[in-house]
């Protein structure tokens, strides 16, 4: 099975890095949902402690099915995308804010990448935090100075190309940050909660694309086309939840998801150590634990993690990694009570 990926995207769009941005509520959600589902998919990769998982298509009939299907390789495009929007929506606020608003996004980059060599090194050496950070500084910021049309443009090509060179999803993650710069550059994330049927709609177009996409992975094991299903049903899902929002499942999509996807980088990091801490206890190899057990596993820690980030933002502004972020993005250190100005 193959880990998923859960760097986390950046959350311009707090009070943290935007000054007086409102938060944009859609975008904790599907953070937060995406979390649910990368640490579902990790849970085996994380227990093996270091050792790397070949990636395998479940056979049909087997009790992984819908953990391949619905699962691996499905979550990591929300975030890759959430990364590129998150990047862009720092970039508009710190352009309002400082005469060099590059350097606050250079300062954000490397410190993402210190934290994913700590966590590489020191936890699992399945972080994705690294590769994000080392492609942030690669393809994101070169990118910044270049016009709307064109990240959207270069974004379509790197994806195309690494369908059809790859299918790995290391290769879609440039792509990925590319498309959620653009999406936010042609303001469509600022209007992300205003429609009702358009994400209907496109949730129903993505879930259709998928579905033959799916269908060639279980009967061939087609790496291709795992990795493209994984984009449509990712799609899908982005969609399906921000149609949800505008129904009344809204408050507990908020209640749910929002404390996760707040403090998604705490959550992200704190997970290993939890899912390590579990892997001790637990009796036979990773690979043969049952889909049941994966489940409860991630169930469990994500029921922790849920509680800790909702008490915590009643008293703080951000989690506790996501504060020593900001203060080294900005070089400054930043109010972290609710209470502070």
């Amino acid at each position: 099975m193959p880990h998923e990926h859960s760097p986390v995207a950046a959350p311009a769009d707090s009070r943290a890095d935007a000054g007086t941005r409102p938060r944009i509520m859609a975008l904790d959600v599907l953070r937060g949902f995406a979390l649910c589902g990368i640490l579902l998919a990790n849970v085996r990769p994380i227990a093996h402690v270091g050792d790397a998982l070949v990636a395998v298509v479940p056979e049909k009939g087997t009790g992984g099915d819908w953990l391949g299907l619905l699962v691996d390789q499905r979550f990591y495009p929300i975030f890759s995308l959430l990364f590129g929007v998150g990047f862009s929506l720092l970039l508009e606020s710190a352009g309002q804010r400082v005469p060099r608003p590059r350097l606050i996004l250079l300062r954000r980059l490397l410190a993402l990448l210190a934290l994913g060599l700590a966590h590489m090194f020191l936890l699992w050496w399945g972080d994705i935090l690294t590769v994000y950070a080392l492609v942030g500084l690669v393809v994101l910021l070169p990118t910044s100075w270049l016009p709307r049309w064109a990240v959207a443009g270069l974004a379509a090509a790197l994806l195309a190309t690494a369908l059809v060179i790859s299918g790995g999803y290391y290769a879609m993650i440039p792509g990925l940050f590319l498309l959620g710069s653009a999406l936010t550059r042609y303001g469509v994330i600022g209007r992300i909660e205003r429609s009702t049927w358009v994400p209907a709609g496109l949730c129903l177009a993505f879930a259709a694309g998928a579905a033959p996409l799916v269908r060639a992975q279980i009967d061939t094991g087609d790496p291709v086309a795992m990795t493209a299903a994984g984009l449509l049903l990712a799609g899908a899902y982005v969609c399906a939840l921000l149609f949800l929002l505008r129904t009344p499942l809204r408050p507990v999509l908020r209640a749910v998801f929002a404390p996760l996807g707040r403090m998604a980088l705490t959550n992200y990091l704190t997970a290993t150590m939890l899912v390590l801490a579990v892997a001790r206890a637990m009796d036979g190899p990773p690979e043969r634990w049952s889909t049941a057990t994966v489940v409860l596993i991630a169930g469990a820690i994500l029921a922790v993690q849920w509680a800790w980030s909702t008490l915590w933002s009643r008293r703080y502004r951000q989690g506790p990694l996501e504060w020593l972020w900001r203060w080294a993005t900005w070089a400054r250190r930043p109010p972290l009570l609710v209470s502070q100005r």
